[in-house]
């Protein structure tokens, strides 16, 4: 599924000017969170990251499936 693919220059523009969503402090893997953005071809990205001492972990990105989410993707259903 090409349309379904995310490039790392999408993943950085959701982290740089997406906004969080869901706050997860309990996560196995840290604390982490998720994030909304958009592409610059109009399509909604979720990116779950966890902030490091070092680095940001990140940790999945998917395009958000209308059928679990609210139709502006931030609020599941």
């Amino acid at each position: 599924h090409p349309q379904r693919m995310i490039t790392a220059s999408e993943i950085r523009n959701v982290i740089n000017r997406g906004e969080i969503i869901e706050e997860y402090p309990e996560d196995s893997r840290g604390h982490s969170a998720l994030l909304l953005g958009i592409s610059q071809n109009k399509r909604s990205i979720h990116v779950v990251c966890s902030p490091k001492n070092d680095y940001l972990a990140i940790i999945t990105a998917y395009i958000p499936d209308t059928g679990e989410w609210s139709e502006d993707y931030r609020r599941r259903k």
